[in-house]
């Protein structure tokens, strides 16, 4: 029996790399990365795995590694779409210029719903599951967080919306990590003192993920916060 699909964006490291090794035991990852290096080195580590190399914010690249991976979506099936792939922001309203939230908005936000977009026809064929991994920022803001937080409240929006237009056919859900033990975390935090083990692992964020996917068909898990025990 084959095995389902799962397309993990930022699957190179991070939450998404946890998410890709999760799902890798009983999917088949098509591993989501800018780089054929990025990807490669997680597609031999897995079990049944084929690179999606793109730079998501080109539509171009974007068409292209769809095309790759579902030469005729109208009769493909995709299982699982995870939104891993994310940065993040540091900055005052003041501060930030149009270029730094156009970018921020255009990997966190469009792309995402771009990506959906085009593969949408391959997830209702499924009845797949839209998994986003937005943040606590998408529930609150805060001094030097406007931009970041925008773009994952507006995350959040899309998957509202995306959920309800979908209800019956495609399973949508948002998974919001508190502060996660991750490159990312090292540079919003700084390596002087830094300490991985007060923060969240990112396998409890897989786990999460997995939570969402492995769901029984009866109902969807719409949101799952997580956050640090400690």
């Amino acid at each position: 029996m084959p095995r389902p699909i799962a397309l993990v964006t930022g699957a190179s490291r991070g939450i998404g790399l946890a998410v890709a090794r999760n799902l890798g035991r009983d999917h088949h990852v098509l591993v989501g990365a800018t780089t054929p290096e990025g990807a490669a080195k997680v597609v031999a580590e897995l079990p049944s795995a084929e690179p999606f190399v793109a730079d998501l914010t080109d539509p171009l690249a974007v068409e292209r590694a769809v095309a790759g991976a579902f030469p005729s979506l109208a009769d493909a099936k995709l299982d699982v779409i995870v939104h891993s792939a994310g940065a993040w922001a540091h900055s005052t309203v003041a501060d930030a210029d149009r270029g730094e939230w156009t970018r921020l908005l255009n990997l966190n936000v469009v792309a995402v719903v771009d990506l959906t977009r085009r593969v949408l026809p391959a997830l209702r064929n499924a009845a797949g599951t839209v998994v986003a991994i937005n943040s606590g920022s998408g529930f609150k803001s805060g001094p030097g967080l406007g931009l970041y937080s925008a773009s994952k409240f507006a995350l959040r929006a899309v998957t509202d919306a995306l959920r309800e237009e979908e209800r019956g056919a495609v399973r949508v859900s948002s998974v919001h990590p508190g502060r996660v033990d991750t490159d990312m975390q090292v540079q919003i935090m700084g390596e002087d003192g830094y300490d991985g083990s007060r923060y969240v692992h990112v396998d409890s964020i897989a786990a999460a993920v997995r939570l969402c996917v492995d769901a029984t068909d009866d109902c969807t898990v719409e949101e799952v916060t997580v956050r640090p025990r400690k």
